[in-house]
């Protein structure tokens, strides 16, 4: 989840917006406070105060007149109590006694640079419920002043609550532009996927009149391009195909009237080879690429092993062992080259074991999620300088060897082709004896 928020640009972009409006609150409130303090605003609005505080006091009198007091509340929503030697009178019965009330400085007038008010002298506050109490001092009297008035109760919305649902609100709302303003990342996203995978006829729908929307007409186009270059290159394979195996047909049909027997086996063998050749190199281009088209089907493993064996290795069927450590496995493959995989495996392992040292393995295995392909030969392995390069066309691993010992190097590259346009991968594995190749391949297929 988290990792999804962080690659996310609507959350990114929406965090920087965050930053930028705390950013923008505290730079506006210090820009203001440093003009308030700068330009002695602070200093003019505490003596005001000071002098309203003393216009109170003053307008009471000393000692405290109850008339001028009363007076005051009938002007001012504010409830009165003073308390004195010989006095103890409030403007509401219901003000509450002095000793209830905790009075002291208040940080919000101090002296402090931080302070908005300059500390106001002989004042004390204190707070009570939704009241707040000033007492001030005239000679031997207390006179506490309350606002709002304590018969008032607050009976409109509390203004944090909708401050803070406001910004709650406003949030939600940034989120959601945001969100609508990459939306079509998506689609972009989901599209060039599609067409990642070779579906290029896949055209991305729905396209905005903005950038998101130039860039999803670049990808369409793109597709088209690529799709008509892909269409040329195959109708140029097919060419070449017919092209270079008309000429070999009239070679196998000239070596027939050839009259020394040994000469028609040695060259009908190489024309075999030729065919064989080409046939590999044809396949080959059409899997190098991460667009391979790709037959997919359910297919079940136990059939595609046994339909192997019985078309290609009916001579060789009894030194082949076949260990299914999955019984009923199936998995989304193209069944024709998932076999022309196992059979080039296969064959390369039956070229190099000795029939004396027993027959090859192939197990059928299913780990992680993943169909496990392992063939394993009982010949003399493969050094470990050769490893690296297995799989790579025409390469084999002793070049002096000769055609009866070794093939054209096509069949491991054919079959690396093979599981990479699958999604998956063939390896080396080590082993005490002989070599064997693991092929590991997704079970399921999604676009």
């Amino acid at each position: 989840m988290l990792d999804r928020l962080y690659r996310s640009l609507s959350f990114r972009l929406f965090a920087i917006f965050l930053v930028l409006a705390g950013l923008l609150v505290w730079g506006a409130l210090s820009a203001l406070r440093w003009v308030y303090n700068s330009d002695d605003i602070r200093g003019l609005i505490s003596g005001h105060l000071s002098l309203h505080v003393q216009y109170v006091r003053d307008d009471i009198g000393s000692p405290p007149r109850i008339d001028r007091a009363i007076a005051i509340t009938e002007r001012v929503p504010v409830d009165i109590r003073i308390l004195g030697p010989d006095i103890d009178w409030a403007s509401d019965a219901g003000f509450p006694a002095l000793a209830d009330l905790e009075f002291g400085p208040s940080p919000a007038f101090s002296d402090n640079p931080g302070a908005w008010v300059d500390e106001l002298s002989g004042i004390e506050f204190a707070t009570s419920g939704k009241h707040r109490f000033l007492k001030l001092q005239s000679g031997t009297y207390d006179i506490v002043v309350s606002t709002p008035p304590i018969s008032d109760t607050m009976t409109g919305p509390d203004l944090t609550k909708i401050i803070v649902g406001m910004v709650i609100l406003f949030l939600i709302f940034a989120y959601a532009a945001v969100n609508w303003l990459f939306k079509p990342i998506r689609s972009i996203r989901a599209g060039a996927s599609h067409i990642g995978r070779g579906n290029f006829d896949h055209r991305i729908r729905n396209i905005r009149k903005d950038q998101l929307g130039d860039l999803a007409e670049d990808i369409n186009r793109l597709a088209e391009d690529v799709e008509g270059m892909l269409d040329a290159k195959r109708a140029l394979l097919l060419g070449i195909s017919h092209e270079l195996r008309t000429p070999l047909s009239r070679l196998n049909l000239a070596v027939e009237f050839l009259d020394d027997e040994k000469d028609q086996e040695t060259i009908r063998a190489e024309i075999a080879e030729m065919e064989k050749i080409v046939v590999s190199l044809i396949e080959a281009e059409r899997l190098n690429t991460r667009h391979a088209s790709l037959n997919r089907t359910q297919v079940r493993l136990d059939d595609l092993v046994e339909e192997l064996l019985s078309d290609f290795f009916t001579r060789d069927r009894e030194r082949i062992k076949v260990i299914s450590n999955a019984p009923n496995l199936e998995a989304s493959l193209d069944e024709a080259r998932v076999k022309l995989c196992l059979k080039n495996l296969l064959s390369n392992a039956l070229r190099y074991s000795p029939e004396s040292a027993g027959p090859v393995t192939l197990v059928v295995d299913e780990q992680d999620g993943e169909l496990v392909l392992r063939v394993r030969d009982r010949g003399p392995g493969i050094p470990p300088e050769h490893a690296a390069r297995i799989g790579e066309p025409f390469y084999r691993g002793d070049p002096s060897r000769a055609r009866q010992t070794g093939g054209t190097g096509l069949g491991l590259y054919l079959a690396t082709l093979v599981a990479r346009a699958h999604e998956g991968t063939l390896r080396l594995v080590d082993t005490e004896v002989g070599a064997c190749f693991e092929v590991r391949l997704p079970l399921s297929f999604s676009i």
